[in-house]
């Protein structure tokens, strides 16, 4: 395949830029950015290979689909990896590895011309494992302790877009029967789109837990979806970029959260008492009032005292700026 068939650049480009604005609106602008930065760098480095590697001759479509692969899951583990608690430092060992394993096993099946529906299933089976490998690794290495290591392996971003469809889908339903508040009718085009985009992302979720999604859309929406599901190589005729703009518009109708779980306060501190210690971090907080002073000092010691929302948001992002 020749380079100019296939425009990489701009494809990782755009890839990269549509899944900025999925990014959670919580991460600091240094954690945006490394998202950005995976996605564009891993999709660019994996179709400059495809594209030099004679033996291969993939296609410009197989090449774009590979691409899509690797931007999709750079995106799902560079975000479970900054919820996880883990420094920074170690971001880029973890994704290089779980890129690796991607570029492989995603290269080798399209070169067998593998069914694509089971590329994307063996590829997530892979993913898993590569990255539940390298955050045990971590552990081993006491780089990580046990209860950042457990706080990683729970991480599942894809998960959690899952709920956010199912979230999205009961707030239409509290609607009118077409989804819209004013009584506007969803057009078709658009609502199979949706219904696609749902599908895609079911694809390789256990069926439990599609059933479950599948219960709070109508009939004729949930058999929609189960035909897009069974479709062969849904992916190759929608769009990713497509799909984000969807999963976009579901995000911005969701409420934010109205606080931070105790586990994410903790997993935030670790990360910062990991950087420059805990009496060092402690200490940063010394001119402050005294239940700021207080909740710090118990955070590093594994307690969370509940002060607002708010004021909790406001002291974790100030000690973030500082140090990371």
């Amino acid at each position: 395949m020749a380079e100019n068939e296939f425009n990489y650049n701009q494809f990782a480009e755009d890839l990269a830029t549509q899944a900025k604005e999925l990014i959670p609106p919580e991460f600091q602008d240094f954690q945006r950015n490394y998202v950005y930065n995976t996605i564009k760098n891993f999709s660019i480095m994996s179709a400059e290979a495809i594209i030099n590697d004679a033996q291969l001759n993939f296609t410009s479509d197989q090449a774009m689909f590979l691409t899509q692969i690797i931007a999709e899951w750079s995106f799902h583990k560079s975000i479970d990896l900054i919820r996880s608690g883990i420094l920074p430092d170690y971001w880029d060992a973890v994704m290089k590895k779980i890129a690796f394993t991607i570029f492989e096993i995603a290269k080798q099946t399209i070169a067998q011309n593998v069914n694509q529906d089971e590329i994307l299933k063996i590829v997530e089976h892979h993913v898993k494992k590569s990255y539940d490998s390298a955050i045990e690794d971590l552990r081993q290495r006491n780089i990580i302790d046990e209860s950042i290591m457990q706080n990683a392996l729970s991480q599942s971003n894809i998960d959690k877009m899952m709920a956010e469809i199912q979230a999205e889908q009961e707030r239409q339903a509290s609607m009118d029967p077409n989804g819209s508040a004013d009584g506007e009718q969803v057009v078709p085009s658009q609502k199979s789109l949706r219904l696609a985009t749902v599908a895609l992302l079911l694809k390789n979720v256990e069926e439990d837990k599609v059933t479950t999604i599948l219960t709070k859309f109508d009939d004729n929406d949930a058999n929609e979806i189960r035909e897009y599901i069974n479709t062969p190589d849904l992916t190759s005729k929608i769009d990713l970029r497509y799909s984000m703009k969807y999963l976009k518009e579901i995000k911005l109708n969701l409420p934010e959260p109205k606080q931070l779980s105790p586990a994410r306060v903790l997993s935030r501190i670790n990360v910062l008492a990991e950087k420059v210690g805990k009496d060092r971090l402690v200490k940063m907080v010394k001119e402050e009032r005294s239940t700021v002073r207080d909740f710090v000092k118990k955070a590093t010691l594994g307690t969370v005292v509940e002060m607002s929302p708010k004021v909790t948001t406001l002291v974790l992002q100030h000690l973030e700026e500082k140090i990371l």
